[in-house]
This record gives C-alpha cells, sequence and structure tokens, in this order.
C-alpha cells in the first residue's frame, strides 16, 4: 500500500452536494445531513420518520460559539513536538491552491482522498469550506516553518459521522495528509496527530474528544492514530470507504 503513515488515509471520499464539511462523512442524496428522527406510535407494525434539518443560520452560530474552537483558530499558536515547532494556518485561498493541488495529486494520497484531477477541483473543495458554515476549516502544517501538511478540522458533533457513534457536543474531527513522500514513514503522522489532537482538547475545554474516520485498507493510517494515543473506536460505513473509528477522549489523554 502506497502511504506508509497517516498521510493520506484520513481523507473524505465521496461529496454530498450541499455538504461544506469533509467529503468522508458527507450524506449520501436522500438522507438529512443530521439524520433521521424516527418516532413510533402505538401500533408495533408502523413508524412514522421525520427528517431532522437544523437552519444554516443556527449551524453557523453554533459551529463558532463561545466553547467551540473554530472561529478562533487562527489564533492557535505554535507548539513544541518532539520533531520541532507546529503550527496550524488557515488556508489562503490566493496562495495555497497550488502546494494543496500538487500534494491532491501525489497517488498515496489521490488514492485515498480522490480530488487528483486539475486545479479548479482542489479550489472547489477549498472554497466549499472557506464559503461554507464554519464547521470545517482547511489547514496547512507549518513545521519550523515549512508548509509539509492539510489538515482539515472540523465540527464532529454537526457532522453526519455523528450519526455512528455517541457524539458529545464540541467533538472535533480531523483529516490529515503529509505533502511529500519524503515525510512520509519517519513517526511524523503520529508525533502531530497527537500534537494536534492534544492542541484542540487544550484550545477548547468544552471538547470531550477528537475524532477520526481513517480507511481500514490504510493500516498505517490506523497504526499512526494508536501510536498517537487515539483508541480504535469501531468500524463504520460511509460513502465510500468502510472507515476504523478513532478517537482521543479528553479522559484518557495522560493513559494513552
Amino acid at each position: 500500500m502506497p502511504p506508509t503513515d497517516a498521510s493520506a488515509g484520513t481523507g473524505p471520499a465521496s461529496a454530498h452536494p450541499d455538504s461544506a464539511g469533509p467529503r468522508a462523512d458527507a450524506a449520501g442524496p436522500g438522507n438529512s445531513r443530521f439524520g433521521r428522527l424516527t418516532v413510533n406510535d402505538d401500533d408495533p407494525d408502523s413508524e412514522d420518520t421525520l427528517d431532522l434539518c437544523l437552519p444554516a443560520q443556527f449551524i453557523a452560530l453554533y459551529a463558532g460559539a463561545p466553547g467551540g474552537l473554530l472561529s478562533r483558530l487562527a489564533t492557535w499558536g505554535p507548539v513544541t513536538t518532539p520533531v520541532g515547532s507546529f503550527r496550524l494556518v488557515p488556508v489562503r485561498i490566493d496562495q495555497d491552491i497550488p502546494l494543496v493541488h500538487r500534494w491532491m495529486n501525489d497517488p498515496a494520497v489521490a488514492e485515498f482522498w480522490e480530488l487528483a484531477g486539475p486545479r479548479n477541483r482542489t479550489q472547489e473543495h477549498l472554497l466549499a469550506q472557506l464559503h461554507g458554515d464554519g464547521r470545517s476549516v482547511p489547514c496547512l502544517g507549518v513545521l519550523d516553518g515549512t508548509p509539509m501538511s492539510y489538515w482539515e478540522i472540523y465540527r464532529a458533533d454537526l457532522d453526519p459521522l455523528a450519526r455512528h457513534y455517541p457524539a458529545r457536543p464540541y467533538d472535533t474531527g480531523i483529516h490529515l495528509l503529509i505533502g511529500d513522500a519524503a515525510g512520509r514513514g519517519r513517526g511524523l503522522g503520529s508525533a502531530l496527530l497527537r500534537a494536534v489532537a492534544d492542541l484542540i482538547l487544550d484550545r477548547c475545554p468544552t471538547c470531550a474528544g477528537v475524532v477520526s474516520e481513517p480507511d481500514l485498507r490504510n493500516t498505517p493510517s490506523v497504526a499512526a492514530f494508536l501510536s498517537a494515543g487515539f483508541r480504535y473506536a469501531a468500524e463504520v460505513d460511509l460513502p465510500g470507504k468502510r472507515a476504523a473509528l478513532m478517537i482521543r477522549d479528553r479522559v484518557l489523554r495522560d493513559v494513552l
């Protein structure tokens, strides 16, 4: 398998046409973005199902509410990691597209992110988040002053992924790819995953856990999450992939 660490296994698969969050977690065309509310009446053979959709304005407020984190991500400072000084910098659409586009066309990345192709495909993916409702922020990971990875930090509790596990308010999700092949297979993925998960927990006291859903086929990625203090919670079926649900719980951060 081409990827050798967490570089390509947490990326998205099939996109929902009106989703502004990570594509891996997008709902299918026939589903509500926030699942379905099912109410059973007195007839045991009948079931009434109600689509549950929340207004975009509510989601935008909730995504950036006090105690959240995405609205303040740009103010996070650097953190010291075993591999150097690291910080997340929100993508600047006018400057960063060429770099992200090149990374997305690396075969090892494209196998799991499925965003290879012309530059406008990368641009559309980034703009969907930057111009969306605030629940997902695309970032460059900058190590010792050099951009070397791409991240998506998103509100897992506001994402369709929340249908697949007991999501808690302000649960936060991450997707990661390490851009250049020379940076893979050196333990960078594990070190940075731990650092970013801890950074999220430090910056958002109300966040109970950090989650991700790497493709089960990408065993090096799953191993990197385990090494970074995430626990394997379940296998989940998402559009385009069967994934390993990985969770780094606040209450276990000093144990794992």
